[in-house]
């Protein structure tokens, strides 16, 4: 017999142009971001029942995502705390999250990857 120890539903690599930061201008012109997600929640159902009803639907996920980085802020935290924040509110069956959100070109006059904040979020109510 087989047990599930953990189990995870990931959105990789999803590039966005938004519109966050502290400088005007990079409110005004914006940049180029990059948000990786992972959910943890209980797969049990969904391994049996092949049914979308028992999983994290995750166009429904992105379409989260896509809406948060479209509301400007100035900072990276705030963006990422919102996207799980609506995350567990539509989706009551996570346990946690991980969120990285890197702004690619970061105004530090550094050549670099990017700029990154990974945010750990447990859902307390599971």
């Amino acid at each position: 017999m087989m047990c599930l120890k953990e189990s995870f539903v990931s959105l990789d690599g999803l590039r966005f142009h938004a519109f966050h930061g502290v400088l005007p201008q990079e409110r005004a012109v914006g940049n180029d971001y990059v948000v990786d997600v992972r959910a943890g929640y209980d797969v049990s159902s969904a391994c049996l029942t092949d049914e979308v009803g028992d999983t994290l639907n995750y166009a429904r996920m992105f379409d989260i995502v896509k809406a948060e980085m479209t509301k400007p802020s100035k900072l990276l935290e705030r963006v990422a705390w919102r996207i799980g924040e609506k995350l567990m509110a539509e989706f009551p069956a996570i346990t946690s999250l991980t969120i990285r959100l890197t702004k690619q070109n970061p105004p530090m006059g550094a050549c670099s990857n990017g700029a990154t904040v990974e945010l750990h979020l447990i859902n307390d109510k599971t």
